[in-house]
């Protein structure tokens, strides 16, 4: 390049400089971007990225796809993946299903809504630019989005003789329906993205489902089997990602002593038996003491949070030998005496308990609050909404711990 004057040249050097540090920027923001693309794994006992510990913070938010599944409403998806990367969590957990409900992923076995998967493939592939990773679940075990009793009536509407939901574990056209929506989840390939979900490293983990319960067997035996053939299924498909099943806790007859831990009643899951299955990666339990106990004192209910979240530390340790998830906890706005003060205070709690455990060697890996919601959801409320740009005191709880398990990983 030719220079007609001294100032020509200082500023084509300034504009040169300027160009090469633009470029420079945007390198280091590709490379850390590609150095989030290893997919989460196991390492011993505990979780790992890239070979190196990876402890977290993270929340629930269920309503990504369906949301995201109209454009005009997928800024609520981008808002919440913002603040909560903004408040260092790093894991999201969400719904991969919508069942023959309205605004359906799956209108009927094997027939789906390509918008709504459109919805999807934009939650993958916003979470990826705000460095989150997912963990995508199958079905839900309620009739809330379709669920369990949705695929049993699926299969009645075919002429299917069942003797009740429960059959969605063990008659075969029901587990059919299930096998290929697997399938079919897992193979998708991102509209946006042009990655398949199975080879996509923004997915921490699948879950086989949300709260899966038995009542037509409380020893767990029935679930169990279910999850030995579906765990299977899954990594035939895809190795690479984690797996774990979406269970509450509740403990079986595998040993019986356990079930003092139970909130007075069992559900059809054994935490013990369910968890050992080889494929299943990691272990998960919730806790609503509120609605568990919700006739015993705000201190009792702290007292069960504390013995229900030491049991299974040590558990996953000791017996299992494998990560261990909070997956779900939160406090109840329609609770009795309820205020923000509260809830942070019992949020500080658990995740002071989750730290302890953390660093005195226990496997428990990271926990998601439930739930975090964009501005303007109102309808997706259900007492345990947290707006982070509305609710400063939470998020600097929230963000406190996210800190703390960085820091706590390196």
């Amino acid at each position: 390049m030719a220079c007609f004057s001294n100032n020509t040249c200082i500023l084509a050097l300034l504009f040169l400089s300027l160009a090469l540090v633009c470029k420079a920027r945007v390198l280091d923001h590709v490379n850390y971007s590609r150095n989030r693309q290893g997919f989460v794994s196991i390492k011993g006992s505990h979780f790992a990225h890239k070979g190196s510990p990876f402890l977290f913070n993270g929340f629930n938010s269920y309503w990504m796809m369906t949301v995201a599944a109209d454009p005009n409403m997928r800024h609520q998806v981008t808002e919440v993946f913002r603040d909560a990367s903004a408040a260092g969590m790093s894991v999201c957990r969400t719904w991969a299903f919508a069942d023959g409900s309205s605004n359906a992923l799956q209108l009927s076995p094997g027939t789906y809504d390509e918008r709504v998967f459109q919805g999807l493939d934009f939650v993958i592939s916003e979470a990826k630019k705000f460095n989150i990773f997912l963990i995508l679940s199958f079905v839900n075990n309620y009739k809330d989005y379709g669920g369990r009793p949705q695929y049993a009536q699926w299969a009645r509407n075919a002429g299917v003789q069942l003797n009740n939901d429960d059959d969605f574990y063990t008659h075969p056209v029901v587990k059919g329906y299930y096998r290929n929506h697997v399938q079919r989840v897992i193979t998708r390939i991102n509209t946006i993205t042009k990655v398949a979900y199975k080879d996509d490293s923004t997915v921490m983990a699948w879950e086989l489902m949300n709260e899966p319960r038995c009542d037509a067997d409380y020893s767990g035996k029935t679930v169990n089997g279910w999850v030995q053939e579906m765990a299977s299924l899954v990594k035939s498909i895809d190795s690479k990602h984690l797996l774990t099943i979406g269970m509450e806790g509740f403990y079986g007859d595998t040993m019986p002593e356990k079930k003092q831990f139970n909130p007075g009643y069992q559900v059809g899951t054994d935490f013990i038996s369910n968890h050992l299955i080889k494929e299943i990666d990691f272990a998960t339990i919730h806790a609503y003491p509120d609605i568990w106990l919700a006739k015993q004192t705000e201190d009792e209910q702290m007292a069960f949070m504390g013995k229900w979240m030491q049991s299974h530390n040590a558990d996953a340790q000791a017996i299992l030998k494998k990560p261990l998830v909070i997956a779900e906890f939160g406090k109840s706005n329609k609770d009795p005496g309820y205020t923000v003060g509260g809830r942070d205070l019992y949020m500080n709690a658990v995740y002071t308990n989750i730290y302890k455990f953390a660093r005195n060697g226990g496997t428990l890996g990271g926990s998601l609050v439930w739930q975090v919601l964009a501005q303007g959801m109102q309808p997706y409320d259900d007492g345990y909404a947290i707006v982070l740009s509305e609710n400063p005191t939470t998020g600097s709880v929230i963000s406190q711990q996210s800190h703390a398990m960085s820091t706590l990983s390196h």
